[in-house]
């Protein structure tokens, strides 16, 4: 059976555990941890995205006691998937409301889907990770290689709609890759806090978890 929700805790019982809705992204980044491996923590994370939301719950629900956390993180774009993560969601809002919600995004879901998706996640989810990767669409092209126009602008036009909506979002950008030195995280942490976003500068790990 392939991985639908892991985790990078080595005890029984960790505090997060991620879900891996698809495989599809509209980003291939040149630091991607799918370019080096199979696997997070032995857990396979290839699949054909032809599972369903009991799915989803089954391999969640032999996590026990449950995690304080849920992130949306995996080998493709959670939004991709934006039903199916909007039902597991409502899941568990209703069974365990004392669970946090992140989703780890590339920020395209607006410009893919052509309206503000946020608006329908606004109670669902509590926070975002969105990866801003560059102080400019330049670098941004270079080392995200996006699949829509104006992507970068996107990324930022996400994370402010994301603040506009009360949702807790984060800007990040990977550093300490050989090829992406040129990465001006000072730059990308003032962009940041001018669209109202916290900052996170994460330091890449080779061959990942």
């Amino acid at each position: 059976m392939y991985t639908l929700v892991y985790s990078i805790d080595n005890s029984e019982h960790p505090e997060t555990v991620y879900v891996n809705l698809t495989n599809s992204c509209t980003n291939s980044c040149i630091f991607c941890l799918r370019n080096q491996k199979d696997d997070v923590c032995g857990a396979e994370m290839w699949h054909d995205d032809s599972y369903s939301l009991e799915d989803i719950i089954n391999q969640f629900e032999k996590y026990n006691p449950k995690p304080k956390s849920v992130v949306f993180c995996g080998y493709g774009e959670p939004f991709l998937r934006r039903e199916m993560m909007k039902e597991f969601c409502k899941y568990l809002r209703k069974n365990y409301p004392e669970i946090k919600i992140r989703v780890n995004t590339n920020g395209h879901a607006n410009a893919i889907y052509r309206t503000n998706i946020v608006k329908e996640f606004k109670g669902l989810i509590d926070a975002v990770s969105v990866s801003l990767n560059a102080a400019n669409e330049a670098d941004y092209d270079e080392i995200c290689k996006p699949k829509i126009k104006n992507a970068y602008e996107e990324v930022k036009k996400f994370i402010k709609a994301c603040v506009d909506e009360g949702i807790e979002a984060t800007a990040s950008v990977v550093t300490g890759f050989d090829k992406i030195h040129y990465i001006d995280a000072g730059e990308c942490e003032k962009i940041a806090k001018e669209l109202g976003a916290k900052f996170r500068n994460r330091e890449f790990i080779e061959n990942g978890y």
